[in-house]
Formats: C-alpha cells, sequence, structure tokens
C-alpha cells in the first residue's frame, strides 16, 4: 500500500518541486553559516572571551546539537504530521529565527551569569534549529526515491546552501553596521542576525506551505520504537561507515575553517581579506557544485569522495610544507581548498538517503528521521571536538585574543591547522572504503524492494 496521492514507483518528480524543497537549505544556511563561520570569532573578538571558554561554550552547545537532533529524528519516525513536514517548518520557523536574534545579543549581565545567558541562547538556538532541520531533512527521503533525484537534490541544496554562505560570509559586517547604525563589533553581529533571520523565515514558511512529499512510503508500517531504530542504524553498514567518514571529515575541515579568520587578522593582519576569504569560498563552493553533479554521473558518489578527499590531502601537504604570508596566496589556497571540500559533501548528502533502503533491506524495518538525526548527531559532535582541538591547540600555543602574536605562537598555531586536518582526511578514506555502496548499488536495492 502505498500513500494516498503519491505517485507510481518510478514516476518523475518534476524538477521545480525539487528545487523548490532546495531552496529551504538557502534559509538554513543563512542561520549554519552564521554559527560555523562567524560565532567562535564574535565570542573571543566582540565578547572578549578567553578561547577555552569559549571553545568550551561552543563545543557543549556542539554536543547538545547532537542529542536535539537525535531527539527530533526519533520524534519525527514516531510522530509524522499528517499535513506533512512542511507543516512543521511553517510552525517553527519564526521562533527559530528570534533565537537566533538571542544567540547574538550581547549579555545583559557580567560574570558567571553573563556567561550563563551567552550559553543559554546558544543551546537555545541549537534545539530550535534541530526541531526544523531534521523534519526538512527527512522529507527529503520523501521528495523521491529515485538515486538521481536525490543527487540532484543534494546539489542543489548545496547550490543554495553556498550562495548563503556568500552572503552570510559577505555581508554580516557591513550588513549589521548598516542596521546598527556603527561599526561596534557586538551591535554589528546582533543587526546582521536580524536580517538573516527575517529572511530565513520568509523562505521557510514559504517551503513549509507549497512542497509537499510525494515519494510513494508503505502507509501500513508501523512507525520503529527509538530503541529498534537505533538497533536496525547500528546493523546499517552503509550508514556506520559513511557516517564516520564525515564525522572524521568533519573534524578536519571544521579545524581548517574556524581558523580562517584568525590566519587572516593574526598572521597576515588583513582582517577585510579574512572575510573576503571566507565569500570567495562560498562562491568558488556554488561553481564546484554542477562539476562535482556531473563528475558524479561519471564516476559514481563513493568514488567521488576519494577524489575529493585526495584533493584535499595534497593542498594541506602543500601549506604544510610553505608558509603562505601574502593574502592572495592564502585566499587562492583557501578557494582551491574548499572547490574540494564541497566534493566530500555533495558526497555525504548524496549518499546518505540512499542508506535508508540499504537498511530497509538489511533489517526489514524502514527508518527515516533517525537517519537524520543520529547522522546530525555525530556531525555536530564532530564539530564540537574540532572547536575544542582547535581551542586546546590555539591555548597551548599562547594564543591571547586582539594582541599580537609571538612568532613561537604563530607557528604552533599553524601546525594546529595544518596537521589534524591532514590526519582526519586520510581517516575519512579508510572508513569510506568500508562503504558498500559503490555505483549502481542503490538501484539494485530499490528494485529488490519493489520501488522501481
Amino acid at each position: 500500500m502505498t500513500t494516498e496521492g503519491a505517485p507510481a514507483p518510478g514516476a518523475k518528480v518534476p524538477k521545480a518541486r525539487l528545487l523548490l524543497f532546495a531552496f529551504g537549505d538557502f534559509a538554513f544556511n543563512l542561520y549554519w553559516q552564521s554559527i560555523m563561520l562567524y560565532l567562535l570569532f564574535y565570542y573571543t573578538e566582540a565578547l572578549a572571551l578567553p578561547m577555552t571558554t569559549a571553545a568550551a561554550i561552543y563545543t557543549a552547545a556542539s554536543v547538545w546539537d547532537g542529542i536535539a537532533n537525535f531527539v527530533a529524528g526519533a520524534v519525527t519516525d514516531r510522530h509524522r504530521p499528517k499535513r506533512g513536514y512542511g507543516s512543521v517548518l511553517v510552525i517553527g520557523s519564526v521562533p527559530l529565527g528570534l533565537a537566533c536574534i538571542l544567540t547574538y545579543s550581547p549579555p545583559l549581565a557580567s560574570g558567571f551569569w553573563g556567561l550563563a545567558g551567552v550559553a543559554a541562547a546558544h543551546f537555545l538556538f541549537r534545539a530550535a534549529y534541530a526541531a526544523l532541520n531534521v523534519p526538512y531533512l527527512a522529507m527529503g527521503a520523501r521528495i523521491s526515491t529515485d538515486s538521481q533525484d536525490r543527487a540532484f537534490v543534494a546539489g542543489a541544496r548545496m547550490l543554495f546552501g553556498t550562495l548563503a554562505w556568500v552572503a552570510v560570509a559577505r555581508g554580516t559586517v557591513p550588513l549589521g553596521a548598516w542596521l546598527a547604525g556603527d561599526m561596534v563589533p557586538a551591535r554589528a553581529y546582533l543587526g546582521a542576525a536580524l536580517v538573516f533571520a527575517v529572511v530565513a523565515t520568509a523562505i521557510l514558511m514559504l517551503v513549509g506551505t507549497f512542497c509537499r512529499e510525494e515519494a510513494a512510503i508503505p502507509a501500513a508500517a508501523p512507525p520503529p520504537s527509538t530503541p529498534a531504530a537505533l538497533t536496525a542504524l547500528a546493523a546499517n553498514r552503509a550508514f556506520v561507515t559513511l557516517n564516520l567518514a564525515m564525522m572524521a571529515a568533519i573534524v578536519g575541515i571544521t579545524v581548517l575553517n574556524k581558523s580562517v579568520l584568525y590566519y587572516f587578522k593574526y598572521f597576515i593582519g588583513d582582517d577585510a581579506a579574512g572575510q573576503w576569504a571566507l565569500a570567495w569560498m562560498g562562491l568558488v563552493s556554488s561553481m564546484a557544485v554542477p562539476l562535482w553533479m556531473l563528475l558524479q554521473r561519471r564516476t559514481g558518489t563513493r568514488a567521488l569522495w576519494f577524489l575529493a578527499a585526495a584533493l584535499c590531502i595534497a593542498g594541506l601537504a602543500l601549506f604544510a610544507s610553505v608558509h603562505i604570508g601574502a593574502a592572495a596566496a592564502m585566499q587562492a589556497w583557501l578557494v582551491a581548498m574548499q572547490a574540494a571540500i564541497v566534493g566530500l559533501h555533495f558526497a555525504f548528502w548524496a549518499m546518505l538517503p540512499n542508506t535508508i533502503e540499504y537498511g530497509e533491506r538489511a533489517t526489514g524495518l524502514r527508518v527515516e528521521g533517525a537517519v537524520f538525526g543520529v547522522a546530525a548527531l555525530l556531525q555536530r559532535v564532530a564539530i564540537g571536538v574540532a572547536t575544542a582541538i582547535l581551542g586546546m591547540g590555539f591555548n597551548s600555543a599562547g594564543y591571547v585574543a586582539n594582541v599580537a602574536q609571538s612568532p613561537a605562537t604563530l607557528a604552533a598555531m599553524r601546525w594546529t591547522i595544518a596537521i589534524v586536518p591532514l590526519a582526519c582526511l586520510a581517516l575519512s578514506c579508510a572508513l569510506m572504503l568500508l562503504n558498500p555502496l559503490g555505483r549502481g548499488a542503490h538501484a539494485r536495492i530499490v528494485r529488490d524492494l519493489g520501488g522501481g
């Protein structure tokens, strides 16, 4: 039995509907890229928090984010909304926007209570984000069961996401300063958060209102219990190996990306060049995604991972062996690295929905929300680990915010930036070798399940 009104197995979903769904990622990335690119820097440079304190708050919030995503995944599986996941986007978009604004609001008190307020706002935002993002991701498994459609959605989502990256990277400071009326960092960041929240809320309401789930999913299958879903995921080799590989890659990528603003400020002495570097990285991501999409059709998604990781490893080896002291040269290197990194993200998001059918065939249980909830949990843990590593590395090097760093401190900071990502990406390749979703594997699984 299939869902009422769903297309017959194998029916193609209009590209316009796939694009409408993918547009939601622009909204989510206005929030996510702000948190990833600027929040730690905001803590240390605008609020003057010690690096260890800022990293501790960020790490704790990332772990909490993972827990919130896991809970959201379990709720998504157990309580599928009658009007579809789009209704969740409409209802939750305003609270999420308010939580983002609160995250960038300066503390109302000093000392312990001020720090507690900063942490609480961050925790609240992460919970609100998970409550919307997990249903949105689960909705992606119901847009289409076709592997190529899912790859198209993954690519389109990344294009919209990278456009949001550019908007956040280059727009945060000037937009915030314009709205605030001055260049005081704390007020500028708050102004930018307000702009992003308004735009993102409007987009999520649009997507939630007009985007429908189309895939034919058995209506009679009862939702799995949380223990049953976790047991099924643990037995899903495709899911486990994909996520372990991505965790390793995310630790390395996060250490690199979070160090960009610090590198330009303290190694090169040009803050504006760092903001431009982030913007160029986002722009090249949007240009590289279509190329990775074309390569995926020729090589398969799993093979794409190895190619992207190999390019990243080569770039990091170059950085480790050659000191880059000019702004333009560092920008060029970061752009080249980002063009390769986006291939890893594309491969992951193209493969993740396919682990649902792999697990269904292996265990007899179809798990959707938990797939995205647990994947998000693991990614957030990886981001937290990376932030802690960066904080400990910089702190042990002797880093102190807003002062000139000694040559010894800069050298130690540079090794943290180079060696950690290099080791993590090599580990990700070893883990991906164990993944069973080679070229054509998912199509065979869908046929075995009678899905087309």
